[in-house]
């Protein structure tokens, strides 16, 4: 399998692509604004005797020129793409009228703008019939009718953007046979969350969503396409 997964440095990300390392057939591309700790992901599967072939590449996603500076480094990694995980994130916990419109337009660039160019970019090279996924990482925040938190409200807007989006897709590709789904996360215990939520434990480490998350990316497009799937345990 050939993957692409964003926001791979640290948290989920980070263990998605450990978990995906393990198959020495699979060929993943790792994105961050965080070049250093992608060396060390990378290197820490090299260390652990991991298989796969992983390529890593700096990127922010507030630079949304990604057909100019992101395409071509990708397409000299690999120009055929089974998986794509749009798990980059950016939260701000603040009330919503104390977030300066800078930071608004920040969270929607990466939580939402970013992820959807990405997918546009790509879509030409989605290119094997048997296995095309998209997997777009929102939260229990966008969920529509799920409990809602002060100082998310920008945050949590701009994930049910992303969810939405991809029910759109889902529809607008499917004679294309691209599976687009949605996974709304709950609690997990990273850096993130314990932004939102400085004084809560979350229900579930990292590498347990990440082990879900993998599997679902291989597996979930042959029962699920177009869909938002709540993923959590507890509130939050």
């Amino acid at each position: 399998m050939n993957i692409i997964i964003t926001g791979a440095s640290k948290g989920i990300g980070y263990e998605i692509a450990k978990e995906f390392s393990k198959d020495q057939d699979n060929k993943i591309i790792l994105i961050s604004r965080d070049y250093e700790r992608l060396t060390n992901l990378k290197n820490e599967c090299k260390n652990n005797d991991l298989k796969s072939e992983i390529f890593t590449i700096k990127y922010d996603f507030n630079e949304l020129n990604l057909q100019k500076q992101l395409l071509p480094k990708i397409l000299k990694c690999f120009n055929k793409i089974d998986i794509l995980i749009n798990n980059a994130g950016m939260l701000v916990n603040r009330l919503f009228e104390e977030v300066d419109i800078n930071e608004a337009k920040q969270m929607f660039n990466v939580n939402f703008f970013a992820a959807s160019e990405l997918i546009k970019i790509l879509l030409p090279y989605f290119t094997n019939d048997s296995h095309k996924h998209v997997i777009n990482i929102s939260s229990m925040g966008g969920f529509q009718g799920s409990v809602k938190f002060k100082g998310l409200s920008y945050y949590s807007a701009s994930k049910a953007a992303i969810a939405s989006l991809t029910e759109c897709l889902a529809e607008e590709y499917k004679d294309e046979k691209i599976s687009f789904n949605c996974l709304a996360l709950g609690s997990v215990q990273t850096e993130m969350f314990n932004k939102a939520f400085p004084e809560v434990k979350a229900s579930l480490k990292p590498k347990e969503m990440a082990k879900f998350i993998v599997d679902f990316a291989l597996n979930g497009n042959k029962y699920f396409n177009g869909k938002i799937l709540p993923i959590s345990i507890s509130t939050p």
